[in-house]
């Protein structure tokens, strides 16, 4: 069946301000989402804050519903936060490790992640060290084998990075891990509503996401999947009333990953991530990948045939995330005169993937993030930007 463009553009009020190629870092809303939680905002103010959100109840419980369904898991097992740094930090702070066990990380892990490793480590003794990887930056399954023994306790991973087109071989990675005493906790971040993500196909004990990229969710919303059989191995560091269950004036941990919840919330935010996760379900993740993977193909020949632009993507299959370099030209000199020609995009630091872009001598980027509701004739623009700087032509402003 046709993609229908016309009806995804028209569900986004934002491409007709501008051509948005930052969906990596927070996608365009679609208009059920916005309108969502403008209207609660407005009941809110009209109600109250707690008024409202017991009027909508339903909506606001919407997003375990959603994000279960979405990730092939149970609503027990899905925990809302307000970032993905929280998530990750709440999981990682919850795994009972101790000085002398081994924590295994990709080499392309978020600088964020990384630093709360390398923490963690420094607070408990645990040893870090990074997964073998092949010649196409890829996790090395083969090798990872070798490396397990009974003292691996954890195994960290991002499926997809955020400064590169790759995406790991997560399922295979989980199927190696299951055999292990050790937990797999996945960052889905950049993956989620980008390609199917099923926590069942992964073989994940934990996994997390945040709203606001290619699910197009709000800001300020994250999420964090446990298995069943796990929550009870895991205890939060901070526990709010949602947390736990009082039982004649003591408590215990509340069954799953609602364990890992406070009772305060953004309900505006909260309402706009379930719509936004259903919204992405209507469309069907799988037929919307199909379409960014063919536009970041196209995009990746264009660029790659354009004199002074590297394309610094690695992997196998690769996804809507491009990685661009420039002969004699900063990316944030380029960003900046994307701008001016109405185009968005980002410059990733070095500091955001630590280890792999200083192994690879890379101090910055130009990330390049395509989303199925980007035009054909949007990617064309880019392109004729991107020609004219190189080429020393001055970049024209969109009309």
């Amino acid at each position: 069946m046709e993609f229908d463009l016309a009806r995804a553009r028209a569900d986004t009020p934002g491409v007709a301000h501008v051509v948005h190629l930052n969906n990596a870092g927070a996608s365009l809303a679609p208009r059920a989402v916005t309108d969502a939680m403008t209207q609660h905002l407005a009941l809110e103010s009209r109600v109250g804050a707690y008024e409202a959100a017991e009027r909508a109840h339903e909506a606001v419980g919407r997003a375990h519903d959603a994000l279960a369904a979405l990730l092939n898991a149970r609503p027990d097992e899905i925990a809302i936060l307000d970032s993905a740094s929280r998530s990750w930090g709440m999981a990682l702070s919850s795994i009972p490790l101790r000085p002398g066990d081994r924590v295994l990380m990709s080499p392309v892990e978020y600088g964020g992640n990384h630093i709360s490793l390398l923490h963690l480590a420094e607070r408990t003794g645990v040893q870090v060290e990074f997964l073998p990887i092949d010649g196409d930056g890829l996790v090395d399954v083969a090798a990872l084998e070798e490396c397990l023994d009974e003292r691996v306790k954890l195994v960290a991973m991002a499926h997809v990075p955020m400064h590169d087109g790759l995406v790991n071989p997560v399922a295979e990675v989980g199927k190696v891990v299951r055999g292990t005493d050790a937990l797999f906790l996945v960052d889905a971040c950049q993956s989620v509503g980008q390609l199917p993500v099923d926590v069942q196909d992964f073989g994940c004990d934990l996994l997390v996401g945040c709203g606001r990229k290619y699910l197009r969710g709000p800001r300020g919303t994250g999420f964090l999947y446990v298995d069943r059989a796990v929550a009870p191995l895991l205890t939060p560091a901070v526990l709010g009333l949602d947390g736990v269950e009082w039982h004649a004036g003591a408590y215990r941990l509340a069954p799953g990953a609602r364990r890992f919840e406070t009772w305060e919330v953004n309900a505006a935010a909260r309402i706009g991530l379930g719509v936004a996760v259903d919204y992405a379900r209507g469309w069907g993740v799988e037929r919307t990948w199909q379409r960014i993977r063919s536009l970041a193909a196209g995009l990746r020949a264009d660029l790659a045939g354009m004199r002074g632009v590297t394309v610094e993507d690695r992997g196998v299959e690769r996804c809507g995330n491009i990685a661009v370099t420039f002969a004699g030209l900063d990316p944030f000199q380029v960003r900046a005169e994307l701008l001016r020609a109405g185009i968005n995009s980002w410059v990733c630091l070095d500091n955001a993937a630590c280890h792999d872009m200083q192994q690879r001598g890379l101090d910055r980027l130009l990330r390049i993030s395509v989303h199925y509701y980007n035009s054909e004739a949007e990617l064309a623009r880019l392109c004729s930007v991107l020609d004219g700087l190189t080429s020393g032509t001055k970049a024209r402003a969109c009309v």
